[in-house]
C-alpha cells in the first residue's frame, strides 16, 4: 500500500511538473524564435537553417527552466494534497514522514542526473550543432534584408544603400562599399537588381561608376552594365564556437592543460576555440554551471517538502506556503549568482562547489531528527 501511494504522489508531481515543463518551454521557444527571425530577415539565412536553429535551441530552455518548474510543482502539489486532506492518508497508513522524505531524496538525485546529462552533454551538443548551421550555411536572401534609404551592414566588408525600392524588387540610386581602411571600392549606380546564377549571387548594376582606393592611389571607371558579385560576402552573424558551446570533455581537457595539471595524461597539442588563459574564469563558469548547479536540485525538492511540518490547521499555513516558495526561489537566485563569483582560484572556488552538498545534509539532518521516530 505504501508503494501505491507514494508512486501516486509521485505520479501526480510528474504529470504537472511535465506539462507545465513543456507549456512554458513552448511560449519561451515561440518569443525566442521570433527574435531568431533575424537570422533570415536581417541574416539572409533561408527557412531551413532558422528552423533548424530555433529548434536546437529548445533543450537549453528546457534546462534552464527545470529547476524552478520542478520546485513550483511539489510544492503546489505537495500544498494541494495537505488541502485536499490527502496527505492525512499517509499517515494514517502508518507511513512514517522520514520514509516519505527518503522516497523524495532518491527521485530528486535521479531529476539530478538528468539535468547534468542535458547540461553536460546535450546543451552543448544542440547549441554547437545550431552555430554550425549558419557557420556552413550561405547568404541566400540578401534581396529581404536590403531596406531603402538605411545603410545596410549586415554582409562583411560590405555596406549597401539604395534610395528606393520598387515593387519588383528593383533598387534605385544604388551606393555600395567593399573594403575598410586605405584599400576599398566604392560603386554608384542608378538602378540594380539582384540575381542568381546557380548557387552564386549578383547584383546587376546598370549607369554607374566604381571608384576604387588603394594606398591613397585613387582609380575609376564608368559602366553601362556590370555584376557586382555577393558570393564571396559573409555576414556579421557571430559564427564562431562561443565556450557554451565547447564540448564538456574539451573544456575539462582545456582546463587541465592551462593550468598544467598533472591529474591525466593528455596530448598537450589539444587545442580547442577560446582555449586561452585569459578565457579561464570564463571556462571555469561554464563548466561550473553544467555540473554544479544541478546539486540544487535535491535541495529545491527537499525544501519543498517543508512544507509537511504544519498542515492546514494551523492559522499561519498561507504564510508559511509563501515563505516556502520564496526560500526557493531565493535559492534558485542564489544559486545562479555564485556563477559570477567563480574564478581561477580554485581554493575561492571549493566554498561554492560544497554549498549545495551542505544544504542536502543539512536539510535531511533536520528531516530524520524531526520525524525518525515520530508520525
Amino acid at each position: 500500500m505504501k508503494k501505491i501511494l507514494f508512486r501516486k504522489l509521485l505520479f501526480d508531481c510528474l504529470v504537472f511538473f511535465l506539462i507545465t515543463l513543456f507549456s512554458v518551454g513552448i511560449i519561451i521557444w515561440v518569443f525566442q524564435a521570433v527574435n531568431f527571425l533575424d537570422i533570415i530577415v536581417e541574416g539572409g539565412r533561408d527557412y531551413f537553417v532558422y528552423l533548424n536553429f530555433s529548434l536546437l535551441n529548445f533543450p537549453k530552455i528546457i534546462s534552464k527552466l527545470i529547476p524552478f518548474v520542478l520546485f513550483f510543482s511539489f510544492l503546489y502539489v505537495i500544498a494541494k494534497y495537505e488541502l485536499n486532506n490527502e496527505l492525512i492518508i499517509f499517515w494514517n497508513f502508518g507511513i512514517n514522514k522520514i520514509e516519505l522524505i527518503n522516497f523524495f531524496i532518491k527521485f530528486s538525485f535521479l531529476i539530478m542526473l538528468i539535468q547534468i546529462f542535458l547540461t553536460v552533454l546535450v546543451v552543448p551538443k544542440t547549441q554547437d550543432l545550431a552555430r554550425s548551421f549558419l557557420r556552413t550555411s550561405n547568404i541566400n536572401y540578401l534581396e529581404g534584408f536590403v531596406k531603402p534609404r538605411v545603410f545596410n551592414d549586415a554582409v562583411k566588408g560590405l555596406t549597401i544603400y539604395s534610395n528606393s525600392k520598387d515593387e519588383d524588387g528593383s533598387l534605385n540610386e544604388i551606393y555600395l562599399k567593399k573594403g575598410t581602411g586605405n584599400t576599398f571600392q566604392v560603386t554608384y549606380a542608378k538602378k540594380g537588381k539582384f540575381k542568381q546564377i546557380g548557387k552564386n549571387q549578383f547584383l546587376e548594376l546598370n549607369s554607374g561608376e566604381t571608384i576604387s582606393v588603394v594606398d591613397d592611389k585613387i582609380t575609376s571607371f564608368r559602366f553601362s552594365k556590370t555584376d557586382f558579385n555577393l558570393s564571396n560576402f559573409e555576414d556579421n552573424t557571430t559564427t564562431y564556437k562561443k565556450t557554451q558551446e565547447v564540448a564538456t570533455l574539451d573544456l575539462t581537457r582545456c582546463y587541465h592543460n592551462l593550468l598544467e595539471l598533472k591529474f591525466f595524461k593528455i596530448d598537450k597539442t589539444f587545442q580547442v576555440e577560446n582555449c586561452r588563459i585569459d578565457n579561464i574564469d570564463n571556462i571555469l563558469k561554464e563548466l561550473y554551471k553544467r555540473m554544479i548547479i544541478p546539486l540544487y536540485i535535491p535541495v529545491l525538492i527537499l525544501i519543498s517538502l517543508l512544507l509537511i511540518f504544519k498542515s492546514k490547521e494551523n492559522t499561519n499555513y498561507a504564510r508559511y506556503r509563501v515563505l516556502i516558495f520564496l526560500i526557493g526561489l531565493s535559492t534558485i537566485i542564489i544559486s545562479e549568482m555564485t556563477i559570477r563569483l567563480i574564478n581561477e582560484d580554485i581554493f575561492n572556488n571549493i566554498k561554492f562547489f560544497i554549498i549545495p552538498i551542505i544544504l542536502i545534509v543539512s536539510l535531511y539532518l533536520i528531516y530524520f531528527f524531526k520525524f525518525k521516530f515520530v508520525r
